[in-house]
């Protein structure tokens, strides 16, 4: 059975999908770029400050599915300039404690909206 899982506390999908779909004690994480959810216009300046949004958009799913970021068991990272991977392992430490997710962070061409980062990911939570 599937639940799909949308919170107005993160972007509301910009295509043919749902913020996330939970199926079990497993929920799919849509990616998320670094829309405001309350503008749905990206974050400005430089990429730390999206990628601080991404995290808080996926947050915000992860909680609306009943779970937290902690709950990711992995991971997927897509941005447009690999010379951000530091940036974004920074960032990373800030959000999760260990064990890490598993993870892959992957060189892309384009993003939606011209952005330079997503993030997508598998959760697993315990049933309500």
């Amino acid at each position: 059975m599937r639940q799909i899982i949308s919170t107005p506390n993160a972007p509301a999908a910009i295509g043919t999908y749902s913020q996330a779909v939970r199926i079990g004690d497993t929920v799919y994480l849509s990616g998320q770029i670094a829309l405001i959810p309350e503008t749905m216009e990206l974050a400005q300046g430089e990429i730390s400050v999206r990628i601080h949004q991404v995290f808080k958009n996926l947050s915000a799913v992860c909680e609306a599915a009943g779970g937290s970021l902690q709950d990711i068991a992995k991971l997927n990272i897509f941005l447009t300039d690999m010379s951000h991977f530091a940036t974004v392992n920074e960032i990373m430490a800030q959000y999760f404690q260990q064990p890490y997710p598993a993870r892959a962070a992957v060189a892309v061409k384009q993003l939606p909206k011209d952005t330079d980062v997503e993030m997508d990911g598998v959760m697993v939570v315990s049933s309500y």
